[in-house]
């Protein structure tokens, strides 16, 4: 396509990029990437030229001569590269201006640019590689249906809480016994498949082959080789024995999927796990006076999980809602992006887990496409929710980043004041902050003119 208008310059004599000929061709190269292509006259890159050369003659300094009395020519010779460098940046600047200008276009991020290398005494093609934001129209938005966040607390919940307190603190003794369930046992094993020892089939992983003196609890279901800690029990220290064990076909180790193992065992120790009564020093322990008031403090710190696990559902409910009454293309700049942001905080949470990297490498494709199927939903929302944004007039106001800010210092242990000084140093986080922060409100929005279900009376 190609657009034009009529030829002019300004009064001065000089190009005037409100008035000039325009001759823009755009090519849509999918739904959310094109190319503009903007020509440049010979006459426009010439006017731009006296401009940018008039400016440095204005500035330059040369010897034998006052500031801003050199002659053009000596200052073009002097300062050639500087002001090539100069011209380039106007000329694109402004063939990037008008392109947007004359084609309307919402520019979501610049892909390439092609022939910012002017070459004066002749036209100039320069052509510009962008993503766009999607045009869409946005679904009904208000009534959404939700379900009701439940914030009660049963009294099994407090004493289950009240268990689990104990048991992480909990004593263990050393016991002259055989291994019962929940017991903790210190073992040696080495295992093997075959005649083959399992430490060279998965060298990178020794807690499938050999351990010198490590901790099990007796009948875990937890434990790393499956159906291992149930055949602890009945050996005391000192005892040895041959455990079989059989790894499932979709075991996460593919080396050991669908493999019989044989482990030998030997038992070091066996101690047994000793609770805390619930008395005065137990109770001390928790900063409360009675057991009443632990229990009162249980059930409130209980229901305000449940309250915001109950609005954390209601907001993915809203979203994929949101995201199911819609279908739309989304720049893929921004699925490029979010999904490096996506894998960068996979990676890093399974090397956390102890998840090798020659593991994560074997894997990769699996988790790329992942990443990127979790990417296009985040930037689509996060379009969808930007848009019901513009719509309902919702902005970030001070007592927004003012409530941020202490939230974060209190998570961080840092003063609101360093905070401050440490995003000012920062536009791009800001920004990124501002964004989540509209976000959240959006939804908060929808979560006010969700469908609720009436409660049962």
């Amino acid at each position: 396509m190609s657009l034009t208008a009529p030829a002019g310059l300004g009064s001065d004599g000089l190009f005037n990029p409100d008035t000039r000929a325009v001759n823009i061709k755009t090519d849509d190269i999918n739904a959310t990437r094109k190319t503009l292509v903007v020509t440049m006259t010979a006459d426009e890159i010439e006017n731009e030229h006296g401009n940018v050369l008039g400016e440095f003659a204005k500035q330059a300094r040369i010897p034998g001569f006052r500031p801003g009395k050199a002659p053009r020519p000596m200052v073009e010779k002097r300062f050639g590269r500087e002001i090539a460098d100069e011209l380039n940046k106007k000329v694109v600047s402004n063939a990037y201006r008008e392109a947007l200008k004359e084609t309307n276009t919402e520019v979501f991020q610049v892909i390439d640019i092609s022939g910012a290398e002017l070459e004066r005494g002749r036209d100039n093609e320069i052509q510009f590689t962008v993503d766009v934001h999607p045009d869409f129209n946005l679904p009904e938005y208000k009534g959404i249906p939700v379900e009701k966040a439940d914030a009660s607390v049963e009294d099994g919940e407090v004493e289950s809480t009240i268990e689990t307190l104990r048991n992480q603190r909990a004593d263990y003794e050393v016991v002259e016994r055989e291994a019962a369930a929940g017991d903790y046992v210190k073992i040696s094993y080495e295992g093997r498949i075959g005649e083959q020892p399992i430490a060279e089939r998965v060298p990178e992983r020794p807690i499938f082959g050999t351990q010198n003196a490590t901790w099990e609890e007796v009948g875990s279901q937890e434990a790393g080789i499956p159906g291992f800690a149930e055949q602890l029990a009945g050996m005391k220290a000192g005892d040895k024995k041959e455990i079989t064990v059989e790894f499932p076909d979709d075991f996460s180790e593919q080396a050991l999927a669908g493999q019989e193992a044989l482990y030998s065992v030997e038992m070091l120790e066996v101690r047994e796990k000793k609770l805390p009564e619930l008395d005065d020093a137990f109770l001390e322990g928790l900063n409360v006076k009675s057991l009443d008031e632990l229990k009162e403090q249980i059930r409130t710190e209980l229901a305000q999980r449940k309250e915001y696990d109950g609005r954390a559902k209601q907001r993915q409910q809203l979203s994929d809602a949101l995201l199911e009454r819609i279908e739309f293309s989304v720049p893929e700049s921004a699925v490029e992006g979010e999904t490096n942001n996506i894998l960068h905080r996979m990676i890093e949470q399974n090397l956390r887990q102890g998840v090798p990297e020659a593991e994560l490498e074997k894997h990769k494709e699996r988790i790329y496409e992942e990443g990127r199927k979790a990417a296009v939903r985040r930037v689509k929302l996060r379009m969808i929710l930007m848009k019901i944004a513009e719509a309902e007039s919702l902005k970030i106001e001070n007592e927004d980043m003012q409530r941020y800010l202490m939230q974060e210092a209190m998570q961080s242990g840092k003063r609101p004041d360093d905070l401050v000084k440490e995003l000012r140093k920062d536009e791009d986080r800001v920004r990124s902050i501002q964004q989540n922060i509209l976000f959240d409100k959006t939804l908060d929005f929808l979560l006010g003119e969700a469908n609720l279900p009436e409660s049962k009376t």
